[in-house]
Formats: structure tokens, C-alpha cells, sequence
């Protein structure tokens, strides 16, 4: 059965918490058309309050409490959503200095995230400490470029994962940044960093073909640009194939709507990232249809 991708895009702002890209209008889709939604995060750093009214940039913005209520919100008006995070939930308020993880587990949990990878903060309490705070978390961790195999996180992440929601089937997973120089040696003892692109060709092949994904999602904590780092969002993009969509993290990387970018084999592919510490929740609507003459997987802006 051949399928085509087709994707809507859009944005809104309330309530101190913005949906990028979120939902002004819905273009005319064609009748066949199944939809499902991808929301995400990234870098959220233990905010879990609402920015002070004070605050010199984001007054009265962001907060766990308005996320939490506009998840229910959204989760109330579509049937198909899946919530996924880029990596960095840890660190940068007392939060975590006091409850070391635990607290950032439990919202997540509470919010029913997906599926989330760790970013090069998500060790700053070393594998042991994330191990410990894991254990009040109910969602995967994917980390397909880490070798844990020699480290106490070895079984504690995945390779992947594959989630199926309605006539969708979505293969999901994880990249992180390189992490000699960037974080201490004995945070992360001898976790082995494997070179990303290969490993997110080698996986996004298998479940595009193998495990037969309608989507194929990566949780990118490369970075954005390639003048920021050798490996990011962009070069992950042109290099590889099978990925619909990239969802970034690590530069704290507003974009106010999602990126259409092209793959080696002249495919789109979409890179998102939205901001940092919880001020926006990422949305973005597929809808798939039948196409009995197509023989590919394409991303169609509507």
C-alpha cells in the first residue's frame, strides 16, 4: 500500500504559551486524508514555573501548569497526537539542584510525553543520577548514536521506537551531540559517541523499509546550524534520507515556522526547533492518504 504524506503548518500565540507552528487555518485537504499530530519541545531546563511578570524578556510566559492545559487541550480536539522532547530537560533552575531530576520525570509523565532523547545537560548528574531519576519517568529514552553498552545505562535507553496511532505507524529516534570537551568525562565515563549521520541513515532505512513507517521522526540534539557544529539539524538533512521530520534542540533555535529542507536524494525533509525553557510547544499536522500510483514517501506543503 502506497501512501502520501501530506503536511499543514501554521501558528498561535496565547495564553504565555506559543504553538510553533500551531493552528490559524486548515488549507482544504483531500477527503482521504487521515491526520495526525506531532507536538515537541526542547531545552526546557527544568522551568517548571511561569517566567516572573518582571522578567525582562518572557514576562508571565511559559510554565508546566499552561503546557499541561494546553496538551489537554489539543489531545481534546484531535484523536491522533503524539508529544515528543529534543533533549536538555535538566538543569538551569533550583529544581533540579534541589530534586535532581525527579521533578522534570514526574511532569513529563504527567504531561504523557512520547518519547524523549537526552541532551548533553541531561548529564550533569552523571549516568547514575539519571538512571535514578528515570525511574519516576513512564516514557522511552531514545539514544541511537550513545553506546551504553559499558556504562550503567546499558538497557536503560532504546535504539528506536515505534509508536501506532490510527492508520499511522511512526518510527521515532534519537541523536546527541558530541560529548568530549562539552561535558565532563566522568558524567558521562565511557558512554561511546558514535558519528551521526551514519547511524541515522542505517536506522532511518530500517524503519522506513523493515518496519514499513508511514513517518520517520529523529530527536535531534545536534544543534541548528552548520557554523554552530560540525554535526547539526541542516548537514543531518542533506546527508541522509527516510526522515521526514527533524526535531532540534541543543541551540535554544527559535524558527517561527518549520524548515523545508532537502535530503541527499532531493526528498524534503522538515527541521523544527522551538526556543528553550518550555516558552513554545511545536505543532505540526501530517495527513495521510492513498495514493495507488505513488511509490514514495513525500512531503507535500498544503
Amino acid at each position: 500500500m502506497e501512501r502520501r504524506i501530506f503536511l499543514q503548518k501554521s501558528l498561535v500565540v496565547g495564553s504565555g504559551l506559543a504553538i510553533s507552528p500551531g493552528l490559524l487555518s486548515f488549507p482544504k485537504v483531500p477527503e482521504y486524508a487521515d491526520k495526525i499530530t506531532i507536538l515537541h519541545t526542547n531545552d526546557t531546563h527544568s522551568n517548571i514555573e511561569t517566567f516572573p511578570e518582571n522578567h525582562a524578556k518572557y514576562p508571565n510566559q511559559g510554565g508546566v501548569a499552561r503546557r499541561h492545559a494546553l496538551l489537554k487541550r489539543i489531545r481534546k480536539e484531535e484523536k491522533n497526537v503524539l508529544l515528543f522532547d529534543a533533549g536538555d530537560i535538566f538543569q538551569g533552575t533550583p529544581y533540579f539542584n534541589k530534586f535532581h531530576g525527579e521533578l522534570e520525570m514526574k511532569l513529563m509523565s504527567q504531561m504523557r510525553y512520547d518519547c524523549a532523547t537526552m541532551g548533553n545537560h541531561d548529564f550533569d548528574i552523571g549516568l547514575e543520577g539519571f538512571k535514578n531519576a528515570y525511574q519516576h519517568g513512564d516514557f522511552p529514552f531514545v539514544c541511537s548514536n550513545y553506546d551504553f553498552t559499558n556504562t550503567e545505562l546499558k538497557d536503560v535507553t532504546k535504539e528506536y521506537q515505534i509508536f501506532e496511532k490510527g492508520p499511522f505507524k511512526v518510527g521515532v529516534f534519537g541523536l546527541g551531540v558530541g560529548l568530549e570537551g562539552l561535558v565532563a568525562k566522568t558524567n558521562y565515563g565511557d558512554t561511546v559517541f558514535q558519528e551521526p549521520i551514519p547511524i541515522a541513515n542505517r536506522i532511518a532505512k530500517h524503519l522506513r523499509f523493515e518496519e514499513e513507517c508511514d513517518l520517520v521522526i529523529c530527536l535531534s540534539h545536534l544543534g541548528y546550524k552548520p557554523k554552530q557544529f560540525k554535526d547539526n539539524d541542516q548537514t543531518l538533512a542533506a546527508e541522509t534520507e527516510n526522515i521526514d521530520l527533524i526535531i532540534g534542540g541543543h541551540t535554544h533555535t527559535f524558527l517561527p515556522k518549520p524548515e523545508v529542507h532537502q535530503n541527499k536524494i532531493g526528498e524534503k525533509v522538515l527541521i523544527n526547533q522551538v526556543g528553550w525553557a518550555g516558552l513554545a510547544l511545536g505543532r505540526i499536522d501530517f495527513f495521510l492518504g492513498e495514493k495507488k500510483k505513488h511509490k514514495c514517501h513525500e512531503l507535500v506543503l498544503v
